[in-house]
Parts: C-alpha cells; structure tokens; sequence
C-alpha cells in the first residue's frame, strides 16, 4: 500500500480537483460518510448513541462538523465541542459547521475544561476531529488538558485521519497526543499513521480512499512491505542452488555473531553457509553449528580477524553468491584496514553489518561507486554515526534522509527497529510492519543478515530479497511473541523458529498478508 507525507497528500487532494473535478468539499463530505459506515461495523447501533466530537479549526474540524451531520441524522445523540473561536472558521470548515449550525446539532464553543469532563463521563463515543496532518508545534496550555481528559476517559475514541498530536511526517507526539481506539485515515495512510509513536497511537487504522483513483497514486515510491509468495523449493535441486554465501565474521570476544549470522541462512532455506572467522573460535561453533563449512582465520593480538588473510578470503569469495561482513569483528585497526580492503576489492554483492558499518563510516566512498549490490543493515546508533546527524534530527525526518543516504551511497539500507524501514538508491522506501520489542536483544541483527542471505539463496533477487529478509526476520518475532511473550525472545529462539515461520507464512500467506496490511473500507 502507497504511503505518502503531509505535502503529498496536500497535493493529491489538489489533483483531486484539477484533473478530476472531485472538489475538497467532496473529498470532506467522502470522509465523513467512511467515518460512519465504519462505526456501523464497530458498533451495533448509532441511534441513541451519546457522542462527542471535539473539533479544531481546520479541515480536521472540518470532517468533524460533517460527521456530526451525518450522525445527527441517523438520530444519534451528537454534540460538538468547537475548540476554536467560531470567527476563525474558513473554507469548507466554516461552510460545514454552517450546516451543523442550521440543522441544530448542539455545538459548545466553550473549553471549559470541567464542561468537558463531566460531558464525557455521559457519552458513549467520542471522535477526535481536533488537529489533523498537518500539525507541526507542540500542543500546550487548555488543549493539552482536553487530550489528557480524553485519554483518561477510558471511553471509545475514533480519531479522525490522525489521533490529534501526532505528526503526520513521522509519528512523533508533539508534547501529548490522542490514545485512539480506532483511526479511519483518508485517501492514504501517512507516515505518521504507521511510524511510532503515531502507529500505537492510532489503534485500529483503516483507510478510506475517499475517492482516489489508483492511477493518482501509482507512481509513489514509499509503501507499507507488502509480502510476495516464495518461490517453490527445486525438486532436484543442489545445495548451490539455495545461496552459496560467505560469512566474515566474529572474534575471539563476539562468538555469537558468526554463528546466528551464518547457521540462520541455512534455517531459512540456504544452501551453503561458509564462515569465515578465527580460528580459535571455530572448535567452539562447530559444535552447534555442525553445517556451516568453517574457515579459521589469522587472528591479531587482540583476538580478531588479521589483515593477513585478504589474500585467502579474497579465493574464496570468487566462488559465492553474495558476501556478509561485519557482524561481531571487533574494532581492532587492522580487523578495520582489512574490512575496508575487502569492501574495495570485492566484485560481489554485500551485506555490511555491526562492526563493518562502524569501519566504513568514515570511508564512505568506497559504496559509492561499487558496481555490486550494496546492502548495509544499521540500527539507529550505526545510522547516526554513519550521517553525522544526531539521532534526534534523524528521527524527525528518517524517511527523507534515509532515501538521501541511500542514493548518495548507491546503497540499499534497511533502518532497523520497529518497523524498520528498506530504502533503495532508485527512490523506493518500504515500511516493515512485521516485528515487535522482542527483537531489541544482542544478535536479532546478526540473524536478520543469515534471513537477507536466505530469501536470495531460495530464489528471490536481491530487491525482493532484503526486504522479505526483514519481513520475516519480524514475523518470526511475532509468531515467537504469541508463544513465548516478547519479553524472553532471543536469537536463538529466532533462529530455531525460522523453519516454522517460513512454513507457517507459506502455508497461511493470504491470512498473513491481510494481517500486516491496513485495512480498506468504504
């Protein structure tokens, strides 16, 4: 599904009209009809029903004041609470709340913080119609109080494109936002509906397209990670057949990474793990690792793989598929030297992970100009330090600098951490939807390279490739979420889970398609 930012979709609405006829009031009076037809499914019967709509001056308020409309007319019990001055109304705002106004819905326009309170302690419903997209300051003074109120209600609370708060570029609160049950969002979902906080905030998220003809949006290139069906296993296949892949990995101090790196890509349907790592390492994962052909490196003092085996490393990547190097190999100058040595000499596509981000982000021409597949798999920290921008400016705009990033490096990048996000040099951005906290522990990473690796191994190319790694890298989590809690989940779980999730996603994929997409309705 299409995915669009604030100034996107200001654009579309005005397409809407110069290409289509289908004015703003249209659009306005469409989102309020989904609005109810969609309390119709949630909710037995509306006649009687006591609700509150608190309405901004905006077109938020807007769809608000139409609502109330409808809802009135359907012998709902409505009241409006409109918490702007009534002489600060334009545009179809003001032409809608004319229309409350005449057909004689009651309107409050009062913030009368203790009015409020005891008329939502009587209601049954309430909608949120307060701020909308577009929402770039912080929320203070009496309109911070009527959230908190709302919030602490514990009523029903069906927010209006957006739970009021939230902004809709990139899901962060701006000082409170509204804790919505339900969140019916128009024409497409916006970054805030699905980025967190915004994404938990929302509650239920549907969409209504209002409209929108499918051809108005096609050429959008940030979506949700829609899953695609796997190809079949070969009958008759070799095990070259499946990924050939070579694993440079770990140190003496980070024996987990090679292993959950490598042993995962064979969980999930690889062929041929090969690890490259140091040899004093190798006795020990060879013990639960029995499968991946092991090549024990030179180590320096410090316990990590020496520069003296590029030569030998170099040999074996001429028979591989894709490379991984990175996870668990220390900091160590030379480890460092021979990273960047590496990344510079090999013709082959590559994941770069963990300790090989860390040693290129400082010498970041050598992606730019790489005539391979590029694939670097950061979390937040890794991304900041490769950016030189502070987390905090990151989180404010990820979307923006993360598809920058990856068309200045020639690079595909996958933003780790709730719904991660899959960015391509050629503009395209995928928002993952599977996943969960669970996989905030050490080495869900490091499995997530073994996952990219398998999904190539069992046919996909390499675009599809990276990001059905991450979606189902995240489903593992949830299916692990359901069994166990997500609090114990580690990477060996992930890893002995990895077989069932992929039989379980082919068996089931329908279901788990519709389950990780947002809901359409009328």
């Amino acid at each position: 599904m299409k995915v669009v930012d604030t100034e996107k979709i200001n654009e579309l609405d005005k397409r809407m009209e110069i290409d289509f006829g289908v004015d703003s009031q249209i659009l306005m009076e469409n989102a309020a009809i989904s609005v109810v037809n969609f309390l119709f499914k949630e909710i037995d019967a509306l006649e009687n029903k006591k609700i509150l709509i608190f309405c901004g001056g905006g077109n938020n308020g807007g769809d608000g004041f139409a609502i109330a409309r409808k809802l009135y007319s359907l012998k709902s019990k409505v009241k409006v609470f409109l918490l702007k001055d009534e002489k600060d109304l334009k545009g179809d705002a003001k032409l809608n709340f004319e229309r409350i106004k005449k057909i004689g819905v009651p309107i409050i326009n009062d913030i009368d913080l203790l009015k409020i309170k005891e008329e939502i302690e009587d209601c049954e419903i309430i909608i949120d119609a307060i701020f909308g997209t577009g929402l770039k300051r912080e929320i203070e003074g009496d309109l911070k109080e009527v959230i908190k109120i709302i919030n602490n209600s514990e009523k029903y609370v069906l927010s209006v494109d957006i739970p009021s708060g939230i902004n809709g570029d990139n899901g962060k609160e701006m000082g409170i936002s509204i804790k919505a049950s339900s969140t019916v969002t128009f024409g497409l979902p916006k970054i805030g509906n699905l980025i967190l906080p915004g994404y938990e905030r929302c509650g239920k998220l549907v969409l209504s397209y209002i409209s929108y003809p499918e051809d108005i949006y096609k050429d959008i290139k940030i979506q949700t990670n829609e899953p695609i069906i796997l190809p079949e296993r070969k009958k008759e296949g070799h095990k070259k057949d499946f990924g050939d892949i070579l694993f440079i990995s770990g140190s003496k101090k980070y024996m987990g990474a090679p292993y959950f790196s490598s042993y995962s890509f064979l969980k999930c349907g690889g062929g041929y793990s090969r690890l490259a790592t140091v040899k004093s390492i190798v006795p020990y994962l060879s013990i639960t690792a029995k499968e991946v052909v092991y090549y024990p490196m030179e180590e320096t003092l410090d316990g990590t793989i020496s520069k003296n085996n590029f030569e030998r490393i170099m040999e074996i990547v001429n028979d591989v598929d894709v490379v991984v190097v990175g996870p668990g190999m220390g900091l160590n100058l030379e480890t460092e030297d021979l990273i960047l040595e590496l990344i510079k000499n090999i013709q082959k596509p590559i994941i770069i992970d963990g300790d090989g981000l860390t040693a290129i982000k400082d010498n970041l021409n050598l992606l730019k100009d790489r005539k391979y597949t590029t694939i670097l798999t950061p979390h937040m920290g890794e991304f900041s330090r490769l950016t030189k921008l502070e987390k905090q400016e990151i989180e404010n705009n990820r979307i923006k600098i993360l598809l920058e990033k990856s068309n200045e490096l020639n690079s595909i990048i996958v933003l780790k951490g709730y719904h991660s996000l899959i960015s391509y040099p050629d503009g395209s951005l995928f928002i993952n939807m599977s996943g969960n906290p669970g996989l905030a522990k050490a080495g869900t990473g490091d499995v997530l390279n073994g996952v990219i690796s398998g999904m190539y191994g069992i046919g996909l190319n390499l675009f599809d490739a990276v990001r059905m790694g991450v979606f189902i890298h995240g489903l593992a989590a949830d299916i692990l979420k359901d069994r166990l809690g997500e609090d114990g989940i580690t990477a060996t779980d992930l890893i002995n889970y990895l077989p069932f999730t992929i039989k379980k996603f082919k068996e089931n994929f329908y279901d788990i398609k519709k389950k990780y997409s947002v809901e359409v309705i009328v």
